[in-house]
């Protein structure tokens, strides 16, 4: 009989998604009839807007996308992305430099199979999204981890990417709004992390997901745009799940050189062929829109934000920054690990939250997740009533650590 492992070492070493997992195990606890309110998905609670809907409908009604369409995406759609994209953040491309993805990961995914050879190192700003190491380490990169904390906001200085540099460093991550924390980098510091990265020949990968959502005198600054010395070493991530609340349908893109979009494209071809057609073509509809949509959401997202953050900042032993972007909260629970809480003493901020799921049925995202042990992530994209409720429900738990 075979002694070799039923599973590849490389996918083994792949773990679940945190967020997803908690998001499940809340749901589930749901449907066996306790009340959870659960913190964990990324998703805005919003309808896809109905004229996107529309538009979906009656691409379902053509032939022509009953048919497999070219790899690379819907060469109207392509363009419709090159156009939002100079009317967004004022960065002008081809629609060559386009390529349509299964969803923002898939965009993830081959940023990283594409400019890796094994052995390359990524300098990933923790706490990070939860799918980025998986990324990098599939296309056998090595992640190079950059810790910030509370006390500057959860931002990365030049200096600090500085430190963790080496001639092994290929690629700089750039997050700006961050997904957990919901950080924003400064127009400055954004050019000053830029013009680095291009001085010492890095590539710089930019998830730029949450641009549209970003509060008070927050601004978004797209690092390609604001630093133009980078040339054609800059690779933007982006989609439509966040902006037009369509996180189940699936489409994102990649922009970058004609190189790098081609072989990309080329991984496409065999992965997955092209997108869903319906999906593409309500995606058409979403971008070539106004931003109307997200800006009555981002009003929403900005009164929840401000009520999670005042509530969290009330319990004892729980300090959380205000987030400028995204639709997070990243609040340190450090000084609640080890202590007494109904008869336990968790001594992780994963063992606190498995604590507060059972005790209190709220779900939380621990930041082992995220590479950051001692945080929670909460999710304020769900409504006003269970924000308040779950937040309570945590409050009144938490107060009686001792």
């Amino acid at each position: 009989m075979s002694t070799r492992p039923r599973i590849s070492a490389r996918i083994s070493a792949i773990s679940e998604s945190a967020t997803l997992a908690v998001d499940a195990k809340a749901k589930a606890m749901k449907a066996a009839g306790r009340p959870v309110i659960g913190f964990g998905a990324g998703e805005p609670d919003f309808p896809t807007p109905g004229y996107i809907v529309e538009a979906a409908i009656e691409a379902a009604r053509q032939p022509r996308f009953h048919k497999y369409t070219p790899a690379g995406g819907l060469p109207e759609l392509k363009q419709a992305v090159a156009d939002k994209t100079r009317r967004d953040s004022g960065y002008a491309v081809e629609p060559s430099q386009v390529l349509i993805t299964n969803g923002g990961k898939q965009a993830v995914y081959e940023a990283f199979a594409t400019l890796l050879d094994p052995g390359d190192e990524v300098l990933v700003v923790a706490p990070y999204w939860t799918t980025y190491p998986e990324a990098i380490k599939l296309a056998g990169g090595v992640q190079v981890d950059v810790v910030t904390d509370e006390s500057t906001g959860y931002l990365a200085s030049v200096e600090r990417l500085e430190a963790a540099r080496t001639e092994r460093t290929k690629v700089v991550l750039f997050v700006s709004p961050s997904n957990p924390t919901g950080a924003v980098h400064s127009r400055e510091e954004t050019i000053a992390i830029g013009r680095w990265a291009a001085e010492h020949g890095l590539w710089v990968v930019t998830d730029e997901i949450y641009e549209h959502l970003v509060y008070g005198d927050a601004e978004f600054t797209s690092i390609a745009t604001a630093v133009p010395e980078l040339g054609d070493r800059v690779v933007i991530l982006n989609g439509v799940a966040k902006t037009y609340a369509m996180t189940g349908w699936r489409v994102g893109w990649l922009i970058g050189p004609a190189d790098v979009v081609k072989a990309a494209t080329n991984l496409q071809s065999h992965a997955t062929s092209n997108v869903s057609n319906v999906a593409q073509m309500a995606a058409l509809a979403a971008v070539s829109g106004d931003l109307s949509a997200v800006g009555e959401m981002r009003t929403a997202f900005d009164r929840r934000r401000q009520t999670m953050v005042r509530m969290l900042n009330e319990i004892p032993g729980v300090f959380c920054p205000e987030p400028k972007g995204a639709f997070y909260a990243y609040p340190s629970v450090k000084e609640l690990i080890g202590k007494e809480l109904r008869g336990r003493r968790p001594q992780t901020s994963s063992e606190l939250a498995e604590l507060i799921l059972e005790q209190a049925e709220v779900a939380v995202v621990p930041g082992e997740a995220f590479g950051t042990p001692g945080y929670f992530r909460l999710s304020y994209a769900l409504g006003d009533d269970d924000l308040v409720e779950g937040v309570s429900r945590m409050g009144k738990l938490l107060a009686e650590a001792r």
